[in-house]
């Protein structure tokens, strides 16, 4: 099971890992409703280097980004839940609505995206280059997605 991680412990922590020569991977995310889709890239990602550490999007980034009525489920529960899972190993919450300040704490060797973005459409990837790190971007399971989970819902 996962730790949730403080924000100001964690470039302590990201030393640390690196320090016992660690693959750290980083992701991140609203991850409002738990989907299969977030499952299957976070076990991805996590085979991908010895450490997976989540950015999670604070409640008010996730209005900001999403809207009135997100998120569905409130931070703390949604990072809990995260930590829950056997493929991460830490979580983090951040307020901003790029993981841009997360990712210079954390100084990943990779930073993983699902397919509905581009390396070159993201703020992070400029971030992750500048001390050496690369950015990846995973394929996504079709149809899945909190907001098609919400459609679906709300037609009932």
């Amino acid at each position: 099971m996962g730790a949730i991680v403080p924000r100001l412990d964690l470039a302590k922590l990201a030393d640390s890992l690196r320090t016992q020569g660690r693959k750290i991977v980083t992701t991140n995310g609203c991850f409002d409703l738990l989907h299969i889709g977030h499952v299957r890239i976070l076990k991805a990602a996590r085979a991908l280097g010895d450490v997976l550490v989540i950015g999670l999007n604070s409640d008010e980034s996730v209005r900001r980004l999403k809207g009135p009525g997100r998120p569905i489920t409130p931070e703390d529960e949604r990072a809990e839940i995260l930590a829950s899972l056997s493929c991460v190993d830490y979580v983090t919450i951040f307020g901003e609505d790029t993981p841009v300040e997360f990712l210079k704490a954390v100084k990943p060797n990779l930073h993983v995206k699902g397919s509905d973005y581009s390396p070159e459409s993201l703020a992070e990837t400029p971030v992750v280059e500048s001390f050496g790190g690369l950015v990846k971007i995973l394929e996504l399971v079709p149809d899945h997605s909190t907001s098609s989970m919400l459609a679906r819902i709300s037609q009932g």
